[in-house]
């Protein structure tokens, strides 16, 4: 008898379902259980891989995209690998503008994934020509048969996660979740899938995590845009010098803000109590719930679920490199390197 081989046809066919897994040590003495949606497990190791996938293949059932196109996007990272990746699979050429604030290890991944790399200064304004809002634009303008992602202003950010995060969360927790914790950036992720579990049950309590230096949690709760909210901070992929439509702040309750320190500590804290190597925003959304809990946020039998958007590989030469660690000042007295180096003498 003929056996059919067990195979997925490309990498493509691996996005979404990633896991949910329980945190134990990190939240042992908190009222509710808590859980993590680990998405380093698609194949792109991120979240982004939904939104690359899904706004992709919209363009090519527009007919926006056909075969030799060029996609351009802007990207602190992980959008980037995941649009290389899908257009490597799908024959697209790709352009990306990096922000200079990307960790040298995603930098060096776009170009591995074949993509063309311009890097722009993180820390000026958005309207900026150097900006890569603005790179991004040019980019588009100058070559011929390209599609601009634009991820920050596609409603097709959002509808990536409604249509995959959002159910596959409330099927994973059988519609028990209370609390969905999730970073925000772009906000697609946090809006997609907010918005579905919403409409599954609008007790669900939804916060979103921001870092200082960014505007979000200020414009969610006064609805006005202050540039002396803004300046420069360190996490990458969250928080932002701008308002991006594919955030929904209507369907988010609450903001949190975060540290650059405390987040880079959260991460090193999963990795080393959960086994878990997450990346920097999973560190942030760990921090958000110590936060919350601090706070009295929690009650006994909630569900909260986070998002941890990815993974720590992208991070070596950042929050698990004990030199970068020292150069921001974050270790001190009473946080010092958790990561032990032995020395073999020959």
């Amino acid at each position: 008898m003929k056996k059919n081989i067990q195979v997925f046809d490309n990498v493509l066919q691996l996005i979404g379902n990633t896991p949910l897994i329980k945190l134990n040590r990190m939240t042992a003495d908190y009222d509710g259980e808590f859980f993590a949606k680990v998405e380093a497990f698609n194949p792109g190791h991120s979240s982004k891989d939904r939104i690359a996938l899904h706004i992709i293949e919209e363009a090519e059932r527009q007919g926006v995209l056909t075969p030799g196109d060029t996609i351009i996007e802007t990207t602190s990272g992980n959008t980037g690998f995941s649009i290389a990746m899908v257009s490597i699979i799908k024959g697209y050429k790709c352009i990306l503008a990096v922000s200079s604030k990307s960790s040298a290890d995603k930098i060096d991944m776009l170009k591995s994934m074949g993509a063309q790399v311009y890097v722009c200064p993180a820390h000026v304004s958005a309207d900026d020509p150097r900006s890569y809002y603005e790179v991004a634009k040019r980019l588009h303008e100058e070559t011929k048969g390209s599609v601009y992602i634009n991820q920050y202003f596609n409603q097709l950010n959002i509808d990536a996660h409604y249509h995959s995060t959002g159910p596959e969360i409330w099927e994973q927790t059988e519609g028990q979740i209370t609390h969905l914790i999730a970073c925000s950036g772009t906000g697609g992720t946090i809006s997609g899938t907010a918005k579905y579990l919403k409409e599954q049950n609008p007790n669900i309590k939804i916060i979103g995590v921001d870092a200082y230096g960014s505007v979000l949690k200020k414009y969610h709760e006064t609805r006005e845009f202050d540039h002396d909210e803004i300046y420069p901070y360190r996490i990458e992929g969250l928080g932002k010098n701008l308002i991006p439509t594919a955030t929904d702040f209507d369907i988010i309750d609450e903001f949190v803000k975060v540290t650059d320190e405390e987040s880079a500590h959260a991460a090193r804290e999963i990795s080393r109590t959960e086994g878990l190597f997450v990346g920097y925003t999973s560190g942030a959304a760990m921090q958000a719930i110590k936060q919350l809990n601090e706070a009295g946020e929690f009650k006994p039998g909630d569900k909260v679920v986070a998002i941890f958007p990815d993974h720590g590989s992208r991070y070596m030469s950042k929050i698990y490199s004990d030199k970068w660690m020292d150069e921001q000042g974050f270790f001190d007295s009473k946080k010092v390197s958790t990561i032990e180096t032995i020395q073999y003498i020959k």
